[in-house]
């Protein structure tokens, strides 16, 4: 958005600043433990400190900045431990999508995670680990939407949002991509099955194999 189309008060610019605030922690452009300045932040988006501050109160309510009494905020450092504790309970909300997929899904949907499992083994196979955890990314999201489980959605966007920088170390791991990319085609064929009881189990061991290379 050009600078001087951008609302530089009130609601529409609050919406503006944590847009971009939240885009930029989540696409790594901001790193843990960066101190976010609201005068600078409110120059670089081109709104008040007052929108600033209003969109770094929604965003510590979900977890991906942290305010530190008397030095201000700072992007919220996700230590392992927490990654483990989010993952468990992603295993139980991720797990139930799974299993709702595998009854709601129609065949244009199969056809799209089918699509996704292929592109998948074709960026582990070309070694673009990059690519590969978008692509991840995506396929998780698609079972999500496809379940229909929309209390576990918003969820599940909130517990994910926190573990950006750990997922993507995890896909640069050597080795990593090829274990992950069978745990997900696993999934995907069960899911294809319609089997809801299997597909809830695979996502339970991929995650668990998640919560494993965590810990390593």
């Amino acid at each position: 958005m050009p600078k001087e189309a951008r609302p530089s008060t009130g609601e529409q610019a609050r919406q503006h600043a944590l847009a971009q605030l939240r885009q930029a922690i989540l696409h790594g452009e901001m790193a843990p433990a960066q101190r976010l300045v609201e005068n600078e932040l409110a120059e670089q988006f081109g709104v008040t400190r007052a929108s600033i501050r209003a969109a770094l109160i929604d965003l510590e309510s979900q977890g991906l900045v942290e305010r530190i009494r008397n030095r201000g905020s700072r992007v919220r450092v996700v230590t392992v431990d927490e990654a483990v504790a989010i993952t468990e309970c992603r295993m139980v909300l991720e797990g139930l999508c799974a299993a709702k997929a595998a009854v709601a899904a129609d065949d244009d949907q199969l056809l799209r995670l089918t699509d996704l499992g292929t592109a998948m083994t074709k960026a582990v196979a070309d070694g673009e680990p990059v690519t590969y955890s978008e692509l991840n990314h995506e396929l998780h999201l698609r079972i999500r939407e496809f379940s229909g489980q929309q209390t576990a959605q918003e969820l599940l966007e909130r517990l994910n949002a926190q573990l950006v920088r750990h997922r993507f170390q995890l896909a640069l791991r050597p080795g990593r991509p090829q274990q992950s990319l069978n745990e997900h085609l696993t999934m995907i064929e069960a899911i294809r099955a319609r089997d809801p009881r299997a597909a809830e189990t695979a996502v339970r061991a991929h995650l668990t194999s998640v919560i494993e290379a965590l810990r390593d």
